[in-house]
């Protein structure tokens, strides 16, 4: 995206900086929004370029899309422009309101209507067995450089039993993976059992979660995190709940490690975090919980992203029909 933007002329490449800073500074929009909408933004202005735009102002309803029909061409996916169509009125709304361009040459773009498929939802046993797979069977587990907990049998590495509680918790609560990976310890209130989550767009809310995620969180922070924590310098491991080896915060990339090790461990298939978002969303309304219940727990602005899960659990539902009903 670099050499794209440095190649645009230079009306264009303010706009996009002007825009950048808007994004991050006036509406807070989080790092990966504003890569995201910023790339969008630089093929836009790169293809109006091509079609000897100079400024803002040249954009036009027919250019935008031009553009969008180009990248269909290239194979482009509903989700992905949908995305982009989103990333453009925005762009041309806001170059609109600052007197970039006398008109909204965006108002009229439309998105493609992206399919959604059926979330990937596991069953109640097979998040039962995924989450106690870590620290399950120490004979099975492969040489690393982990810690042993000294004077607990049974307890398995460090991080064994760091594993479980984020598999544990992650089920319990549905938490976005960035959420789990953001949480300090100062967030989880043990009297209550109720972790405090910050959201997209910083939105606070509280989630409950049961026993077994409990247990596991009290051993993590009893025999595991002190032993991390001595790894770094003090100030890396001040806050951070969960932490990796070298004692820094965990990254969502090592979340994403373990939830498919432990996956392929319990041999189920592969699964990633937002797999137990999905699960535990659809066991909620499966169990009978209410579907606002549900939108508050997960942190959706909209209850037409929580609506998702009352059609897996249809679709369960309709399976288990045609397999046992005799007159399916």
């Amino acid at each position: 995206m670099t050499e794209l933007h440095q190649a645009l002329p230079p009306a264009l490449r303010d706009a996009v900086d002007r825009f950048g800073h808007h994004l991050a500074v006036v509406e807070d929009r989080s790092v990966h929004t504003v890569r995201a909408y910023l790339g969008d933004v630089v093929s836009l202005l790169t293809h109006a370029a091509d079609q000897g735009c100079t400024t803002v102002e040249d954009l036009d309803i027919a250019l935008l899309r031009g553009w969008l029909a180009a990248r269909l061409g290239e194979g482009a996916a509903r989700t992905s422009q949908a995305r982009r169509a989103a990333a453009a009125r925005t762009f041309t709304a806001w170059s609109h309101r600052v007197g970039l361009s006398p008109a909204d040459a965006g108002v009229g773009l439309a998105s493609p209507r992206a399919h959604r498929d059926l979330p990937h939802v596991l069953r109640a046993d097979q998040a039962a067995v995924l989450v106690t797979t870590p620290g399950a069977d120490r004979r099975a587990e492969p040489a690393t450089d982990d810690h042993e907990v000294p004077d607990e049998p049974g307890q398995g590495t460090v991080s064994a039993i760091r594993d479980r509680a984020i598999l544990e918790l992650l089920y319990a609560t549905g938490i976005r993976v960035s959420e789990l990976c953001g949480l300090n310890q100062s967030d989880i209130d043990h009297s209550r059992q109720v972790v405090r989550v910050f959201g997209k767009g910083g939105k606070e809310r509280a989630v409950p979660y049961g026993h077994p995620a409990r247990d596991a969180l009290d051993t993590w922070l009893r025999l595991g995190r002190p032993t991390l924590a001595g790894t770094a310098p003090a100030k890396a491991a001040r806050d951070a709940l969960f932490l990796g080896l070298k004692g820094g915060r965990l990254q969502p990339t090592v979340v994403r490690r373990i939830v498919a090790t432990a996956a392929q461990a319990a041999g189920l298939p592969h699964t990633k975090p937002h797999d137990l978002r999905h699960s535990a969303a659809t066991h909620l309304l499966d169990g009978g919980a209410d579907l606002r219940a549900v939108q508050e727990l997960l942190g959706h602005s909209s209850l037409s992203s929580t609506q998702i899960y009352t059609h897996v659990s249809t679709e369960r539902l309709r399976a288990a029909f045609n397999q046992a009903h005799p007159r399916a």
